[in-house]
Formats: structure tokens, sequence, C-alpha cells
């Protein structure tokens, strides 16, 4: 029979990992409101579109480097700690 120190542990870490990965819903709001916003735009004056992708790339990838950050954040503490 394992100690329940040993179980507590694990759930808490379960626990953690679950609470870090509330960071991935955030950068999937985050991206609706990057895309959202760009098709406004487009769709109100057309001729910035090609000025605005570079714009909507930049913050695509910082938006999924947050995410990617959450899930490596998870692993660590799931595996790692």
């Amino acid at each position: 029979m394992e100690p329940t120190h040993v179980t507590d542990l694990t759930m808490l870490k379960a626990i953690g990992a679950g609470i870090a990965t509330l960071g991935m819903i955030g950068a999937g709001f985050g991206l609706g409101a990057v895309f959202g916003k760009f098709f406004e735009a487009v769709g109100r004056q057309p001729s910035v579109e090609e000025r605005l992708k570079t714009y909507l790339f930049i913050g695509m990838a910082l938006v999924e480097a947050i995410a990617l950050f959450a899930f490596v954040i998870a692993a660590m503490i799931l595996f790692v700690l």
C-alpha cells in the first residue's frame, strides 16, 4: 500500500497541470480576437489587407507561443517535478 503523502503529491500535480493548461483556453480566445479584428478591418477597408497580414501573423505567433508555454509548464509539472 502506498503512503498517503505520495498519493496526495500525485493528485496535487494533476491539479496543478490542469490549472496550467488554462492558458490554452486564453490562447483560444486570443486567436479569436486577433482573427476577428483582422477580418473586421479588412471588411471595412480591403486595400490594407496586405499590410495587416504581417501584423496578423505576428499576433498569431505571439498568442500561440502562450499556448505552447502553458503546455510545456503542464508537462513539466506532470513529468519533471
